[in-house]
């Protein structure tokens, strides 16, 4: 008898997520990524030059994606259930900025989009992945083992761009793009680098985090070898996002197809003796 498979762990506390965005908003949010990934989607879907006609946002932090016509927007739900409300090839499009990152079940998600995308419907998003913030993480886990003797989970683990491009292939998706936009923003210190995260809703949410207030010591500790180690002449502090961009389309036998192993017309080999005889 086949076993139910099993969901995979849940890492992040999405209702702290919610209520963490919901005080950023009220509080001023700070969106320059958010601000960067929307002027560049928008660059990319005219690329593509087609019309869009049933397209959808899923769960772009703040006002969404509100520089695209006819989105409908799927906000983020509080208890963290992950099943999208689309029906089967119901939609040409659908975009994500900046939330995929928080998702309990990435394969799973993506195979929802990809059987909610109509035949040759697209799916154009971007999440914080890569070695974003590798110099918090790394301050911080410095700090926790000279101070503690200990390391807490401070920063979510992200995925790289070879797991994306993966994982858009087992969810179905032809002819899959993945690429990432390094950004490297410079602060007066590593605290005003955590407020920046706490105004844009991305504080730590993982559901493993350390649920005591950090020492004083620690954090003023972090914050010296943060300056120590990544530190440019002027003094200001380096901080890093990789924003990795993921692309993909519901197949269509009009799009092009990989050639068949072993139907070539001509033989490299071939070539590779007749360049060697001129």
């Amino acid at each position: 008898m086949a076993q139910t498979p099993q969901p995979p762990p849940a890492l992040f506390d999405r209702a702290l997520l919610h209520a963490r965005q919901r005080r950023a908003h009220a509080q001023g949010e700070v969106t320059f990524l958010l601000d960067r990934v929307a002027e560049d989607m928008t660059d990319r879907l005219a690329a593509v030059m087609r019309e869009f006609h049933a397209a959808a946002d899923l769960w772009t932090p703040g006002e969404g994606l509100t520089g695209l016509p006819s989105l409908q927007r799927i906000a983020l739900d509080e208890a963290g259930v992950e099943k999208l409300p689309f029906a089967p090839e119901s939609l040409d499009l659908v975009v994500s900025a900046l939330a995929l990152q928080f998702v309990n079940d990435l394969p799973g998600v993506l195979a929802q989009v990809r059987r909610a995308l109509k035949p040759d419907g697209l799916l154009l998003a971007a999440m914080i992945g890569g070695d974003s913030l590798t110099e918090l993480r790394q301050a911080f886990a410095a700090a926790e083992a000279e101070c503690e003797g200990g390391v807490s989970p401070r920063v979510a683990p992200f995925a790289d761009l070879r797991d994306v491009g993966a994982l858009l292939q087992r969810a179905g998706f032809a002819l899959p793009v993945t690429d990432v936009d390094r950004v490297v923003v410079r602060y007066a210190n590593a605290f005003a680098l955590m407020q920046d995260l706490r105004r844009m809703g991305a504080a730590n949410v993982l559901i493993e985090r350390r649920r005591t207030p950090t020492p004083r010591a620690t954090l003023l500790r972090m914050a010296e070898i943060y300056a120590e180690r990544f530190a440019d002449a002027d003094g200001r502090i380096r901080a890093t996002f990789d924003i990795i961009w993921l692309s993909g389309w519901a197949p269509h036998a009009s799009q092009q197809q990989p050639l068949k192993p072993g139907s070539a017309k001509a033989s490299l080999a071939e070539a590779v003796k007749k360049a060697g005889k001129e």
